[in-house]
């Protein structure tokens, strides 16, 4: 079931992404983005002002949730970067579910 592209492959990431992302409501558009996609995890802001999180699910939908993490975000919003760290292949997800955390 582990195919090349990533299918069946559970991941976890964490990510913060920098730039005009608070106020725009990034949280929720990120919630909703990760829902969509059958993504687990939580977003929030940080008190630096940049967003900060955790998602978890197959690879190939992580991948996905990382490049609109890094290009497009909510409307309004003006990303610089994001940065992913602590990439590691899970067993099965820890989340079922994704939340904005305060």
């Amino acid at each position: 079931m582990d195919g090349q592209d990533g299918r069946g492959q559970i991941v976890s990431v964490e990510f913060e992404v920098y730039g005009q992302v608070q106020g725009v409501y990034f949280t929720k558009y990120c919630r909703e983005m990760s829902e969509k996609l059958g993504l687990g995890g939580w977003v929030k802001n940080s008190k630096s002002g940049s967003i900060i999180g955790k998602i978890q699910g197959e690879r190939t939908k992580v991948n996905q949730m990382a490049d609109w993490l890094s290009r497009t975000g909510s409307p309004g919003c003006r990303i610089e970067h994001a940065e992913f760290r602590s990439w590691e292949y899970m067993a099965r997800q820890e989340f079922r579910n994704f939340s904005v955390r305060f």
